[in-house]
């Protein structure tokens, strides 16, 4: 008789969707998230102690590329030892990276290549704690409502995104960037603490899938599909993330966070009413719909001319993004063989990060040669590109059951 080359600890068709273990995670990966999010303000470091524009890119770079070079490894590594033990791996780097910035004195130009390293160890702690997250969370999840569990865990990243630069930005004027890294350390502190109450969900065997590389189920059909749309999104995101403060500061508009409110607001709506809908009807007929939906919020910035319109562009891409981001997730997970999830959360992460950094680049340069307007226009139709890659090649692969 074969032996099972893995335990799955939790009966995911009869488990309940919102278990103890579905909030201790939630919870904790908040925590993590915010340790994350209070770095959005790092470029701040960057300048204070005599870094330049490119200081900038290239330091928030380092780290978003070794997050995206490292995902092979990672993924592996998460179907091998399990999903808490990577999670707290992960988030012990988060605890410790923060805290080394504060041995490091005077301008970053005396110690710029020991700062270059810290930010690509803190890449590759970002890397195993979330691919380990997103794989620990595919496995509680009951496969009968996993749009709506991987929608409403996501929460905590929009959530995340507000609260770590709200309580980041005072800390920074009124105790300094020591207390603002000892605060970043600490999140990470208390979410590895709430880890300790999780139950693991796999546990390797035997090494009868030794031969399953992160490559070979990258080659896969679905998981291909999957990655190059998550990409193109990851794109959009880039734009979202990099490009609308500065176009609508050009535009002299009196709020900026107005955007990012409604942005979050719209996300936040469609997850909490609309994942069950994907879940009855099925991913793979939300997906077009929301990538059209993401993208008509970019086209609609163009013509943006007051705070109306703003708000209106920021809640329609945010709704895009609440159904497309737990859609795309749930579309590489389902059916599949625990002893692989891992290798598909890391490639879906992965491809998301890799967007992400390329959309960066890219319309950065777009900006620079032609204007924002043309960043909003290249957005909408690079998103419009994978809409016609989803309906031309993954949805047929989904239908077929192609791997």
């Amino acid at each position: 008789m074969k032996v099972p080359d893995i335990v799955l600890l939790e009966t995911k068709e009869i488990a309940s969707l919102y278990s103890r273990q579905f909030f201790v995670l939630w919870i904790a990966n908040f925590f993590a998230f915010m340790s994350l999010s209070v770095f959005f303000l790092f470029p701040l470091y960057i300048t204070r102690y005599g870094g330049s524009k490119s200081d900038i890119g290239i330091l928030m770079g380092a780290m978003m590329l070794s997050s995206v070079l490292f995902r092979p490894w990672v993924s592996q590594m998460v179907d091998h030892i399990g999903r808490k033990r990577s999670y707290s791996l992960g988030t012990l780097i988060l605890i410790g990276v923060p805290v080394v910035h504060i041995f490091f004195e005077g301008d970053i130009s005396g110690h710029y290549g020991l700062l270059l390293l810290v930010r690509i160890v803190h890449g590759i702690g970002i890397a195993i704690g979330f691919t380990s997250a997103y794989t620990f969370i595919s496995d509680i999840v009951p496969e009968s409502r996993l749009n709506e569990g991987l929608g409403i865990f996501g929460l905590h990243g929009l959530l995340g995104i507000a609260a770590g630069p709200a309580i980041a930005e005072p800390i920074i004027r009124h105790f300094g960037f020591d207390v603002f890294f000892l605060t970043a350390s600490a999140m990470a502190v208390i979410s590895l603490l709430l880890q300790q109450f999780l139950r693991e969900t796999f546990i390797p065997e035997v090494s009868a899938d030794k031969g399953v590389s992160f490559f070979s189920v990258l080659k896969r059909k679905k998981t291909l599909g999957v990655g190059l749309v998550s990409i193109i999104f990851g794109m959009g995101l880039a734009t979202q993330s990099g490009f609308v403060s500065p176009y609508v500061q050009y535009l002299g508009l009196p709020s900026i966070s107005i955007f990012f409110l409604a942005y979050s607001g719209g996300a936040i709506l469609t997850r909490v009413f609309g994942s069950r809908i994907a879940d009855r009807i099925g991913e793979e007929t939300i997906v077009p719909w929301a990538i059209a939906i993401n993208a008509l919020g970019y086209l609609i910035l163009i013509e943006v001319d007051g705070t109306g319109l703003l708000m209106l562009a920021g809640f329609i891409t945010g709704a895009g993004h609440g159904f497309l981001f737990p859609c795309l997730n749930a579309l590489a997970v389902r059916h599949e063989p625990a002893r692989i999830r891992g290798k598909i959360s890391g490639i879906f992460t992965g491809s998301i990060d890799a967007g992400n950094l390329l959309g960066s680049v890219m319309m950065g340069y777009i900006g620079e040669w032609f204007g924002f307007k043309l960043i909003f226009l290249a957005t909408f139709l690079i998103l419009m590109t994978g809409l016609a890659l989803f309906m031309g090649f993954l949805k047929k692969a989904i239908l077929l059951r192609s791997t």
